[in-house]
């Protein structure tokens, strides 16, 4: 019943006109939107919507949360979801939005939080994900990543653990529809997390982000990113981990 009155709420936002004045939000910071044919530019708008409105938002350190923030945050995070469904972001209840990157403070865990947590530095945050905890991420690490400035995206990032959070678990595998699938994912997967490990440990280059090779569930999301921002590249470089990707994603995204 709860199931069918939230199908029923989200319908009733998608049915809304899109805001007017979000559609500049979208224009300028997020640089993918453009690129997407009509009907996903439309989809994307509905996820943005419903998204907004189902989850909390608290600015940090004095960062006002405004409809700019609501509107790039949500449209980035969705963009991961153009060829899946809302119930991949069931863990996220709530974005906390810093002005600027910093070094994290420490934080109470709430009750029902369980004490695991993604990030991108021991140090300065950019952004990490908390296992049915928040999202936290840097204001200006997710303009410049929305714009399409730089091989990084601290949105897709972040809200990729957020989706291998799904089945309770840090462990790089997002929830899959098949024993066949998960045997597939970890042959794929680890073949190329493990090349890439090599690479960093040998002080060779890589086409992913050295990031990666932290362990499985940094190499799951930088690979997202890598699939979102450059995937021509990816699909020449690393065949078999973009295509395991597009079987998932169900999308496969435009090239910048």
């Amino acid at each position: 019943m709860f199931g069918w009155l939230t199908e029923r709420r989200r319908r009733k936002l998608e049915q809304a006109p899109f805001p007017a004045h979000w559609q500049p939000f979208l224009a300028d910071n997020v640089a993918i939107f453009d690129r997407l044919d009509a009907a996903h530019q439309e989809r994307l708008r509905d996820l943005t919507v419903v998204f907004i409105d189902e989850k909390t938002w608290e600015g940090c350190n004095g960062f006002e949360i405004t409809e700019e923030v609501q509107v790039t945050i949500a449209a980035q995070a969705c963009v991961l979801l153009l060829g899946r469904e809302h119930a991949l972001y069931e863990d996220v209840d709530s974005i906390l939005v810093y002005p600027t990157t910093m070094v994290a403070p420490p934080r109470k865990r709430g009750f029902f939080e369980i004490g695991n947590t993604v990030e991108d530095s021991e140090t300065a945050l950019h952004g990490q994900a908390w296992l049915k905890g928040p999202v936290i991420l840097a204001w200006d690490d997710v303009v410049s990543g929305g714009r399409g400035h730089g091989k990084r995206n601290v949105v897709f990032h972040e809200f990729a653990h957020k989706i291998d959070m799904h089945d309770g678990t840090i462990d790089g595998t997002p929830p899959l529809d098949s024993s066949a699938a998960r045997r597939a994912w970890a042959e794929v997967c680890s073949k190329a997390f493990n090349e890439l490990r090599e690479r960093v440990e040998g002080g060779k280059q890589s086409f992913l982000d050295d990031y990666g090779a932290t362990n499985e569930a940094e190499f799951f999301a930088v690979a997202t990113e890598t699939y979102f921002i450059r995937p021509a590249r990816l699909r020449a470089e690393e065949p078999e981990l973009y295509a395991i990707l597009a079987d998932f994603y169900r999308f496969e995204p435009p090239e910048r």
